[in-house]
């Protein structure tokens, strides 16, 4: 498993992504977090749809990736 990055959160957001993709980037970044909880934060039994809220520190964070206003 690859180190996750600050420049790896956009790839996150990407839509549409497939399942695939979008399990293999928050494994990832789970595997790469010190401590993380996830929240369902809604479910509507009608259509489906639900949103999830994840929360976490990245281990080994530093400040080689974050960006720099240069």
């Amino acid at each position: 498993m690859t180190k996750f990055r600050f420049q790896n959160f956009p790839a996150i957001e990407r839509t549409p992504s497939s399942p695939a993709c979008l399990q293999y980037r928050l494994t990832e970044l789970l595997y790469n977090s010190t401590c993380c909880k996830c929240k369902v934060d809604s479910v509507n039994p009608t259509t489906g749809e639900y949103r999830v809220v994840l929360q976490g520190t990245l281990d080994s964070w530093d400040d080689t990736n974050t960006p720099t206003n240069t």
